[in-house]
């Protein structure tokens, strides 16, 4: 009974208190001319599209992020490869985005160089037909958030980025070239 006791204090105060290694909370909105690609293809194809995305910033050190996000990517095929010649194959994509990534950046102002990897969820409609798959899923699957990017300006507030997240399970693999910009939520 007492230790059941403690173990109750303990999780009602633990809401109490606050996380003291976050120094910085701010939020990042991205913009960007999504893409869609198969993992097997015969003919060189990617298709097109829009990417939107929103992360919640959580500054751990001037060198490391945590980064919760949510966002969508629409992408279409316009039935022709890379070479404009006309292709059945195709890599589609309509989905929700929802996960976290962690940033690492160098602790540099006006240009500083980042990496973002983590795990994320996609909630939506996948199609992968190439020669080697044909794949028509809708649903939730998991994904691999890898990003590199520029974080510019004095206080590294504008991002420029190519982002992909990894899909797996359906053969494909989404990204985009995004600009972003970061808003502070608390001022020192």
């Amino acid at each position: 009974m007492r230790r059941a006791l403690i173990l109750l204090i303990i999780v009602l105060t633990s809401n109490l208190t606050e996380a003291q290694f976050i120094k910085e909370k701010s939020i990042n909105a991205q913009i960007g001319y999504g893409l869609s690609a198969p993992n097997n293809s015969v003919d060189n194809i990617v298709n097109d599209g829009f990417f939107a995305q929103g992360e919640l910033v959580l500054k751990v050190t001037s060198w490391f992020q945590l980064r919760p996000y949510a966002g969508f990517i629409f992408t279409n095929s316009d039935g022709k490869d890379l070479d404009d010649n006309p292709t059945d194959e195709k890599a589609e994509t309509k989905a929700f985005l929802l996960g976290g990534k962690a940033r690492v950046r160098a602790p540099i102002p006006w240009v500083a160089p980042y990496f973002e990897i983590g795990i994320g969820s996609s909630i939506g409609k996948f199609e992968t037909f190439t020669a080697f798959d044909n794949i028509d899923k809708g649903g939730i699957i998991y994904h691999i958030p890898i990003a590199i990017g520029l974080a510019l300006g004095k206080n590294n507030n504008v991002d420029v980025a190519i982002s992909y997240n990894i899909q797996p399970s359906v053969e494909q693999y989404v990204g985009a070239f995004a600009v972003g910009l970061t808003f502070p939520l608390n001022k020192k």
